[in-house]
Order: C-alpha cells, then sequence, then structure tokens
C-alpha cells in the first residue's frame, strides 16, 4: 500500500470506535490523516465534547509533522517545552502532544498517515488507535520503546 485511501480511513475511524466501545471508554472523536497531513475522514461519537475534533486532528498532525507518535510529543513537551511551543507557532498551534496521535505504517514500514483520538485518557486513546491499525493488518507507530 503506498497511500492511504478514504475506504482504508472510514475503516480505520469505525474500528477505532469499536474499539472504544469495547472498553466502555467516554466518546471519542477519531481523526485519520494521509500522509501530508490532510483529513481524510472524522468521527465524532454522541456525548464528545467540542472541542474534541481539534484535538484529534491537532495529535495526529503533530505525529505526521515530526515523523512519531504523540507519546514522544508528550515526552519532548516535558523535556523541551520551548521547542514545542516553537513548533505550535509554527504550526499555527495544530500539535498537541499527547499520546493518542500514531503513525500508519504500511507493512513495508513506510508512513502513510496517522490516526489522532481524543476523548478519554490520553493512553485509551492511543489503545483505540492501536486496536484500529492493527485491525487493518497496517503497523502503528505510537512512538513506545521508539
Amino acid at each position: 500500500m503506498s497511500a492511504l485511501t478514504l475506504k482504508v480511513a472510514v475503516s480505520l475511524t469505525g474500528q477505532a470506535i469499536h474499539a472504544g466501545r469495547q472498553i466502555a471508554a467516554a466518546p471519542l472523536t477519531v481523526a485519520v490523516l494521509d500522509a501530508g497531513g490532510h483529513l481524510l475522514s472524522l468521527q465524532r461519537e454522541d456525548g464528545a465534547s467540542l472541542l474534541r475534533p481539534q484535538i484529534a486532528i491537532g495529535k495526529a498532525w503533530g505525529a505526521i509533522a515530526l515523523g512519531k507518535g504523540s507519546r514522544l510529543l508528550a515526552l519532548d513537551a516535558q523535556q523541551r517545552p520551548a521547542f514545542i511551543a516553537a513548533l505550535n507557532s509554527l504550526g499555527q498551534g495544530s500539535v498537541v502532544p499527547a499520546p493518542g496521535g500514531v503513525l500508519i505504517r504500511d507493512p513495508q514500514g513506510t508512513v502513510i498517515g496517522a490516526i489522532g483520538i481524543s476523548g478519554d485518557t490520553s493512553d485509551i486513546d492511543e489503545q483505540c488507535a492501536i486496536s484500529a491499525i492493527e485491525a487493518q493488518g497496517l503497523r502503528a507507530d505510537a512512538g513506545v520503546g521508539a
């Protein structure tokens, strides 16, 4: 697979929401971006709060922009707050450095997009993203152990 298709992106959002329902997560919002950072799919569950779409997109966009899962961006924010502040200035506030933004890699390891989830704790958001990606036979790169 060389590019993330709309069909796969829509399936990813559905599978992420399904994963959230399986564990009784809070209402989730799921964004899927292609490798260029363009939004392909966005779904917001009933009851998800007002800013969840922007947060989900920001988690995924940050992962694409820097080529690493947003868990590592959260670590960067703790260790290098000036860098994250500068990055957010350059990105017009688009980066959300919290777990839940996961790179989507094809079976060969090429980044084809990212999924961002917001709604529950960041760890639960990330868990749902990884579940969705792996259910599609793709590789999830959350930055864990990277």
